[in-house]
């Protein structure tokens, strides 16, 4: 490991040491590409055909990963570009492309990703759509969101930003501020919650008698399939093209995820939307000031439901200190995830024992842990050694078999067990869940120590 550069508090509290892995390869590689996460961003619109610029097996590798991780199959179009197209260029391919899939498909929005190849090759993507909208009038109704993604730099939770960015920024200017609603407030949701969260975080935020319109709305991909009669080409639940004009009169963003604050920004200077960043909304204190927030700009106390859900929380707590106390758990996560989960785990009196990570962030250096390691999962496996626990995504369970430890799933990709685009950690209710889920696997793994 070579230290990039330690970090002291002027308060003196302990910060993290930000390194970064010495090897100039991964050969365990812990994060997804941006593709992946800007198409998972674009799968939270409805009406949607998410699609790459590249050669069919940038969107087979992307196709691939999301297909396991959310158990459904997902709508996903290609360019389709050869080794003769890349060469010479590849304008004509992203127009046949585009109008093909709009007569075929006939989406309503279209959210157009670049990948390693194209950004390579220097494709001007901007005049291209430009002078594309020229010759095919039909497409002006069609809002084309594009995103520069390349494979070679970045990880999902960049690319999952880098979208929303992209999203908000084609919102409509409006002059008539008069229409401002009141009890309408945006929601921008970062890649670190599951769409189980998100519906958890929309059902909080309606208590209060507000109207969320969430950005992406990822719990539209819990929609039962057997709804739809047919098999839809395009995303058939999520946040509407409605709804995003309607932004623009909204009273205040919520913006969940340290990645999602340029996102915010955005909305600020283009309407004057003042927004609040919560890095995270599990644990007690963390809910506590979110719903306190809800209160403040609904003007509303909070419901009884959600008093009655912090007093069960109490107790859950005071029941499962003794199994999280003093308990060493490492973790191999993107950064938004990385901050809610330890975060979560200090309150409960757990031990950082290592924390690698995919990628720089902000909230990286105020990390109240020893160090924090960009790297791989062959980095995260030679630090875990000695842990009573790991936290990663499903990639990580060789690791936990061959060390011999517990496995708690987080992050993307999860494919090998049920339920987690359904379960929360949001919100008093999921934070219950987190604790009994994470409690019954430290309270299995000190049994099977003391057995053996």
């Amino acid at each position: 490991m070579l230290p990039v550069h330690p970090l002291l508090s002027v308060k003196g509290e302990i910060m993290a040491i930000l390194s970064i892995t010495s090897t100039s390869v991964a050969v365990n590689p812990l994060k997804q590409s941006q593709p992946v996460g800007a198409t998972l961003a674009f799968l939270g619109l409805q009406g949607i055909m998410p699609m790459l610029h590249g050669s069919p097996g940038c969107s087979a590798f992307t196709k691939v990963v999301l297909t396991k991780h959310l158990g459904k199959v997902i709508p996903l179009s290609s360019t389709a570009m050869t080794e003769v197209s890349t060469i010479l260029g590849g304008e004509d391919k992203i127009e046949k492309a585009i109008a093909k899939l709009v007569q075929l498909s006939q989406p309503q929005m279209i959210g157009l990703c670049t990948t390693g190849l194209t950004e390579t090759r220097g494709d001007d993507m901007g005049r291209l759509l430009k002078e594309m909208r020229q010759r095919y009038p039909e497409l002006s109704q069609v809002p084309i969101y594009l995103v520069s993604t390349p494979d070679f730099k970045g990880t999902l939770q960049d690319g999952f930003a880098a979208a929303v960015e992209s999203i908000v920024k084609e919102i409509p200017q409006t002059s008539n501020k008069q229409k401002c609603c009141p009890k309408q407030i945006t929601i921008l949701a970062s890649s670190a919650f599951t769409p189980g969260d998100v519906q958890e975080i929309k059902e909080m935020v309606s208590a209060f008698g507000l109207k969320p319109i969430v950005v992406p709305d990822l719990s539209g991909l819990l929609n039962s399939r057997l709804l739809d009669a047919r098999h839809s080409l395009v995303t058939s639940g999520g946040t509407t093209l409605p709804q995003l004009r309607a932004i623009a009169h909204s009273v205040f963003t919520l913006t969940l995820g340290e990645s999602m604050r340029g996102a915010a920004r955005i909305l600020s200077q283009k309407f004057c939307t003042p927004y609040e960043v919560f890095d995270t909304l599990s644990g007690l204190e963390a809910v506590d000031k979110f719903l306190q927030a809800l209160a403040d700009i609904s003007g509303n106390s909070v419901p009884e439901k959600y008093r009655c859900q912090r007093l069960q929380l109490q107790d859950v707590m005071l029941d499962a200190r003794f199994y999280f106390g003093a308990k060493r758990v490492s973790l191999a996560l993107e950064p938004d995830l990385l901050w809610s989960t330890v975060s979560f785990l200090q309150s409960m009196g757990v031990q950082i024992h290592a924390a690698v990570t995919t990628t720089r962030s902000p909230l990286l250096e105020n990390l109240p842990i020893t160090s924090v390691t960009i790297g791989d999962l062959e980095d995260f496996e030679q630090l875990a050694v000695g842990s009573d626990l790991l936290i990663s995504n499903s990639h990580a369970a060789a690791i936990a078999k061959r060390l011999k430890i517990s496995l708690y799933r987080q992050g993307i990709p999860i494919y090998d067990c049920l339920g987690h685009n359904q379960s929360t950690k949001v919100g008093y209710r999921g934070t219950i869940q987190l604790l009994f889920d994470i409690g019954n696997l430290l309270l299995a793994s000190g049994e099977a120590k003391v057995d053996h």
